[in-house]
């Protein structure tokens, strides 16, 4: 399978490169800005992408990638897009602070191309959403805090992750995160049934998550903790892999699992 990588010099670009001898994948389109000082360079020695460097999103040929995996910033998202149904070719975008507009720009492409969006691609995390969504449909009668921590450069707050976890969480309650969100608060009484953010931002923390449902006397807490960035970087191939087999749509790192099916079969 050709690869190509959407913000090739980021963490997690670098991270997808370095993960691509563990597949049958090989990197041939490495993707940075036009501002960026790596261009022209090669993108990594004794690897299978050993020979390409980096180059800008216009200088894509027909063929030369079988599916885009897009670790880039939102405001590429358009252009992204745009050249994943120039080349006709599915895409994996894993950025996450997207708007509403950009959201309905992912389902506007997913008529010409296969499209899998995931704010996380740790398959556990996807787990994860799954374990909150059916905890909060069991348990109506407990507040819902979710806690995040991230390195001290991220920038969205409260993280792509934390949002899709208040989504599943408020989907659990049968209703939408808009209306039960409390967003991130300083201060002042909690609201019964509202949804909170808390979130850290320090050091070089990878990626912590957890969801606390309390009740008087008791709690339960789901935890997820990154160790590594490779998880990322592997599930981002490992949906990618998935995706270039499928008809034009809009996927998930659940579809891919087919967690669904396993729920239905377990519950």
């Amino acid at each position: 399978m050709k690869l190509g990588i959407l913000g090739a010099t980021g963490r997690m670009g670098q991270a997808v490169i370095a993960s691509t001898p563990r597949y049958n994948v090989t990197v041939t389109a490495a993707v940075v800005s036009q501002q960026s000082n790596r261009y022209g360079e090669p993108i990594r020695a004794n690897t299978a992408g050993a020979g390409v460097r980096f180059q800008h999103a216009h200088e894509l040929q027909p063929g030369q990638v079988d599916v885009l995996i897009d670790f880039s910033l939102p405001q590429a998202l358009a252009d992204n897009l745009q050249l994943a149904q120039q080349l006709q070719v599915p895409i994996v975008v894993c950025t996450t602070g997207l708007s509403e507009q950009q959201q309905h720009l992912l389902s506007q492409a997913t008529e010409q191309v296969p499209v899998l969006y995931a704010a996380n691609t740790s398959v556990g995390i996807t787990l994860l959403r799954q374990l909150v969504q059916l905890t909060a449909a069991a348990l109506p009668d407990t507040d819902i805090e979710i806690f995040e921590a991230h390195h001290s450069a991220k920038r969205d707050g409260p993280s792509g992750t934390a949002v899709v976890l208040g989504e599943s969480a408020a989907a659990g309650r049968g209703k939408s995160l808009a209306e039960l969100s409390a967003g991130v608060r300083a201060d002042g009484v909690r609201e019964f049934g509202s949804i909170g953010f808390s979130v850290l931002r320090a050091a070089d923390i990878i990626g912590e998550h957890t969801v606390m449902f309390a009740h008087t006397g008791e709690r339960i807490e789901l935890t997820h903790r990154v160790s590594n960035r490779k998880v990322f970087a592997q599930g981002a191939i490992q949906a990618a892999q998935w995706l270039v087999k499928q008809p034009n749509g809009l996927y998930s790192m659940a579809d891919m699992l087919q967690l669904k099916t396993l729920l239905k079969q377990l519950v």
